[in-house]
């Protein structure tokens, strides 16, 4: 039990993808000016994952170690695309929001790195484990992200739905974070804040 704990938690904090790995960081610093696009990204981002490790780890003994990697892209192709015909169809919104960010989930870091040092060498069991851990991880820095741009760079929160509320007047917003350079301001304050604990806890422990 202990260790499918483990592998559940791994994403969250031990091996984030994001904070930790330090991979994927193109869809998070592009599409998180808003808390629904980044929902929307990471949402994308775990079905992919989950559908995907959950393939790979059944077909892992069946697919020669020659072209493993041609059949990986393949099956997350396929996922991908639903996830891009889905929200064609019932969020188009949200499907131009992420733009071409959606397609590149094909190849997002992320998913390639779990499939093939994950999935391929694990459990169906273990391996949807790993993908929720890793895909809910990624959200939620996402959304933390996202929260931190919005706010600051807009002033709103929900931008985009209809529960949208105004908290910051115009003239004290920070529109930097509505660009690029923000998105690698909140990421790195997210990061700073981050090692600081870790510091904090080992410098605690070592006192000891």
């Amino acid at each position: 039990m202990n260790r499918k704990i483990q592998i559940l938690t791994n994403g969250f904090v031990k091996e984030n993808p994001l904070l930790v790995l330090n991979i994927g960081l193109c869809s998070s610093l592009g599409v998180t000016t808003s808390i629904f696009n980044g929902l929307g990204m990471g949402m994308g981002m775990l079905f992919v994952l989950l559908m995907s490790e959950i393939v790979i780890s059944i077909l892992r003994k069946n697919i020669p170690s020659s072209i493993r990697l041609p059949v990986f892209i393949i099956i997350i192709a396929a996922f991908t695309t639903i996830v891009q015909l889905v929200l064609n169809a019932y969020m188009e919104s949200l499907y131009d929001a992420l733009g071409v960010f959606l397609p590149l989930i094909v190849v997002n870091c992320i998913i390639m790195g779990r499939v093939e040092s994950f999935a391929s060498k694990n459990s169906t069991g273990d391996s949807i484990l790993d993908a929720l851990g890793m895909g809910l991880g990624y959200t939620f820095v996402l959304l933390i992200i996202s929260f931190l741009r919005e706010l600051l760079g807009g002033g709103t929160l929900l931008s985009g739905t209809p529960y949208m509320v105004t908290l910051i007047p115009e003239n004290f917003r920070f529109g930097i974070f509505n660009s690029a350079p923000g998105g690698f301001l909140a990421f790195g304050f997210l990061g700073a804040l981050v090692q600081g604990l870790k510091n904090h806890r080992a410098a605690k422990g070592a006192s000891k």
